[in-house]
């Protein structure tokens, strides 16, 4: 990674201040009309998504401005440095739009091409949980770790949409994870990561993400103790899906993911 402890420790004090700035401008907009659009995805934006965004760009850009930046909604801009932020403004739009909770903040970063530090902010819940490598994982300021639940039979699922599983090609793995698990909840977006990153829930799916919804969660969940794979259990964030973990239940999850797509084996 070639980068110092007390570099790093900055790098994520800075990330922090980061995010509670952009909470707050999130919390301005949330629970008011503001104007909505489609994108050519048809997912959803507001003016809020796009204020944000040009917030942490133009931060970013006056205090590091050699660092690359990868948002959801603006240009890549490319830097000089090995370090790239990978910024999501509201993950979770469409529960911002219906006035629902549970959406966040996300900055990401990688030195190296890894990824080393993560913030998400719920502005909402007035919650924040963040991490960087080898320095732990902070849930409101206070260390956190992920749960010590041992079996599906007594783990709690979420995803953000369970339906999407099917939609994406995991039809038979999300309904076998979903018959052995204790309980299942579709609590998501970021939020349901963040649950297990805490120890307030055990598996989380997502059958679609980006690398911006990727890139704060691998260090939080790792530093928390857990697992931060794709649906193939590579850790990585540019997996286009993914699967949160605490580290007890992976290999099970994994198991059942693989036995669901090879029922013969």
């Amino acid at each position: 990674m070639g980068v110092k402890p007390t570099e790093l420790k900055q790098l994520l004090d800075f990330a922090v201040r980061l995010a509670n700035k952009a909470g707050e401008i999130a919390q301005q907009y949330f629970n008011t009309a503001c104007h909505v659009e489609r994108k050519s995805d048809y997912s959803l934006v507001t003016v809020a998504d796009r204020e944000i965004e040009d917030y942490l760009r133009n931060v970013i850009q006056a205090a590091f401005p050699d660092d690359s930046i990868l948002g959801e909604e603006g240009s890549d801009k490319v830097g000089h440095s090995n370090r790239r932020w990978i910024i999501d403004p509201i993950d979770g739009t469409f529960s911002f739009v219906h006035r629902v909770p549970l959406f966040a903040v996300m900055i990401g970063l990688e030195i190296a091409d890894e990824a080393v530090l993560g913030v998400v902010k719920l502005p909402a819940l007035d919650e924040i949980i963040y991490a960087a490598k080898g320095l732990g994982c902070f849930f409101n300021g206070e260390p956190t770790r992920v749960s010590l639940t041992n079996s599906l039979r007594d783990a709690l699922l979420l995803s953000t949409d369970f339906r999407a599983c099917a939609r994406h090609g995991f039809a038979e793995a999300g309904a076998s994870l979903q018959s052995q698990a204790e309980e299942c909840r579709g609590w998501g977006d970021a939020y349901g990561h963040v649950l297990v990153a805490t120890g307030r829930a055990d598996v989380m799916l997502d059958p679609v993400m980006n690398v911006w919804d990727c890139a704060a969660l691998l260090p939080i969940l790792e530093e928390a103790g857990g697992r931060f794979t794709d649906w193939q259990g590579q850790r990585t964030i540019h997996g286009g899906n993914a699967i949160s973990t605490n580290a007890l239940l992976f290999d099970e999850v994994m198991n059942t993911i693989r036995n669901a797509d090879n029922p013969g084996n």
